[in-house]
């Protein structure tokens, strides 16, 4: 069983509103087994949504329609339905006290426009709105050999999310006959689309079930994982069986799943032994620090952090030897790895992590162009038998990095790199990459 999503406005299709009623509406339809083939956007024009509809009904068993339902001039989606099923729109007494008795409620007179929202396509039905005065409509369509209903919903989500529940959503988890979609994310980062599809080959064939495939934002390679079942125990099993098989094909890679961050995954290896995290940051401007305390629960592992964006700041807040700045520069490794470790002895952390970079737009050279980050990891140096760790002896490891994009991206990456450096340090195994 299928469906498509219609959505109309002109708030949506000039980029005013998001369109978040057909992301909410797909996730409610897969959860029942309903997949959703298209999901079309149309202005308060009644002739493009007659087309949508006349185009929609012949191709899916399902039409979800949102929007255009309203009593203004520019609400149009009955009128266009209307058409597309050559049928009047006749006034309904029954709807016609809907809007009535609402405006009674709230002691005021219903205006006369209010009165189109009580015409309706002939041989349609009513789908009651208790939140508002667009009632919705059901009609039931059929072109050539096939056979398709029509839901019309109001645009507004409170109301559209309760009528669907209330009366749409069990009529067509009633014709799936309990068929399900369950999905499951995984998330990795480190290494770009092509490679990380080209390890998962042949669980990305289209044909398989449960279907694998890749996304990718912010630098974050998602693998999405889809089992499409006529049960939900069979629909879970396999979709667990498809998830082993990518973490044994990615292992470590994979940071986490579903909402995880990378800053998450870090957060699940320091809180429950109790070690903590301090940062020092050039180019990224405590963007590194703002990610580690996204986390609920971040006050158990991180201290604090410094942001020592001149040099002048990184020699009097840190102590970084002016020499080492002459001599090899800002973005370079010595100089991260003296600032991990000064703030690792000033924060009295386990771990610290440091960060300088050419962000850009300005500022590279042909032998550090923009793009160039330097990360440094500062640890504990293994303390002698029988003494206790030192705060002020540490090891560090630091790594030279070229990232691509615009300012944004690249300050984005260097963070999220650091937080991949102390991921793979806690599962004491070297960088894969």
């Amino acid at each position: 069983m299928n469906a498509i999503i219609l959505s109309v406005g002109d708030e949506l299709v000039l980029g005013q509103t998001i369109d978040t009623n057909s992301a909410w509406l797909s996730q409610q339809l897969a959860a029942i087994g309903c997949d959703v083939v298209a999901q079309l956007t149309v202005g308060d024009d009644q002739n493009a949504i007659q087309q949508a509809i006349e185009e929609s009904v012949g191709r899916c068993d399902v039409l979800l329609i949102t929007g255009g339902i309203g009593p203004t001039a520019d609400d149009l989606t009955r009128q266009a339905l209307a058409a597309a099923m050559n049928v009047p729109l006749e006034l309904n007494d029954q709807w016609l006290h809907r809007p009535q008795a609402f405006f009674r409620k709230i002691n005021r007179d219903m205006p006369e426009m209010n009165k189109i929202q009580a015409m309706i396509p002939r041989g349609a039905e009513m789908i009651e709105n208790q939140h508002g005065t667009a009632s919705g409509i059901r009609f039931q369509s059929q072109i050539a050999n096939r056979k398709s209903e029509i839901f019309v919903l109001p645009g507004v989500p409170k109301e559209m999310k309760s009528m669907f529940q209330r009366d749409v959503l069990p009529h067509i988890q009633q014709r799936t006959g309990g068929a399900i979609i369950l999905s499951k994310i995984l998330h990795t980062f480190g290494m770009g689309e092509s490679w990380i599809a080209q390890k998962l080959a042949d669980l990305m064939k289209r044909d398989r079930n449960p279907s694998v495939g890749t996304t990718v934002s912010k630098g974050i390679v998602s693998i999405r994982i889809n089992a499409r079942y006529p049960s939900r125990d069979q629909a879970q099993q396999q979709l667990d069986a498809t998830e082993q098989q990518c973490r044994a094909v990615l292992g470590d890679l994979i940071f986490g799943a579903d909402d995880d961050t990378l800053a998450a995954a870090v957060a699940r290896s320091l809180a429950p032994s109790r070690l903590t995290i301090s940062t020092a940051e050039s180019c990224t401007g405590g963007l590194l620090a703002k990610m580690l305390t996204d986390v609920p629960g971040s006050s158990d592992y991180f201290t604090q952090g410094w942001v020592t964006y001149s040099n002048k700041a990184k020699v009097d807040r840190l102590g970084v030897s002016e020499n080492i700045l002459n001599t090899h520069g800002a973005v370079s490794e010595p100089v991260v790895q003296a600032m991990a470790r000064a703030a690792r002895r000033l924060a009295r952390s386990d771990f610290a992590l440091a960060i300088s970079g050419i962000a850009g737009p300005t500022g590279g050279t042909p032998q550090k162009p923009v793009g160039t980050v330097c990360i440094a990891l500062a640890s504990a140096k293994p303390a002698p038998s029988g003494a206790g760790p030192s705060s002020s002896d540490s090891d560090s490891t630091s790594r030279t990095f070229l990232f691509p994009g615009d300012r944004e991206t690249i300050r984005d990456r260097a963070a999220k790199m650091a937080l991949t450096m102390l991921r793979f340090h806690l599962l004491d195994k070297p960088l894969p990459f």
